[in-house]
């Protein structure tokens, strides 16, 4: 299976809650509660995405997190790569040399073109599709 991290993937619900309240400098408390996650995972993922520049952090009473750009700046892929490093299915795919087999591997080029494609979609998800609010389909309607 392939699949981002359990930190990737909290991040980006912390990302989200820091979009929907784009004016103001949020306390790790209150991104903690607004996504549900304890308060210790809530503050290494701001901590994480401020060092990667996704999020502006303020110090004092009044202190807290907000985005450093405005949510339509910023890709999923950012996001992943804020926590998980470079995005990619095989180690040579992200440049890691030390495969045995790089050097005459056959399959190598299928494998850079799928991860070519993954990062090229996580790249055209903003920040702001991730916030928006789900689709509600009323009960007993057929969705489009």
């Amino acid at each position: 299976m392939i699949r981002v991290s359990r930190l990737a993937d909290y991040a980006s619900a912390v990302m989200a809650c820091l979009a929907r309240h784009p004016e103001e400098v949020l306390p790790a408390g209150a991104v903690a509660g607004e996504t549900r996650l304890e308060l210790p995972t809530a503050s290494k993922l701001l901590k994480r995405l401020a060092r990667a520049g996704l999020v502006e952090s303020f110090r004092g009473a009044a202190g807290g997190y907000r985005l450093a750009r405005s949510a339509r700046d910023i890709s999923l892929a950012e996001i992943v790569e804020a926590l998980d490093g470079p995005i990619g299915l095989t180690a040579c795919r992200i440049g890691r040399s030390g495969c045995e087999r790089q050097s005459y591997c056959s399959v190598s080029h299928g494998w850079q073109g799928v991860g070519a494609a993954i990062d090229y979609a996580l790249r055209g998800v903003s920040l702001a599709d991730m916030a928006r609010p789900p689709v509600r389909v009323a009960h007993g309607a057929r969705a489009a």
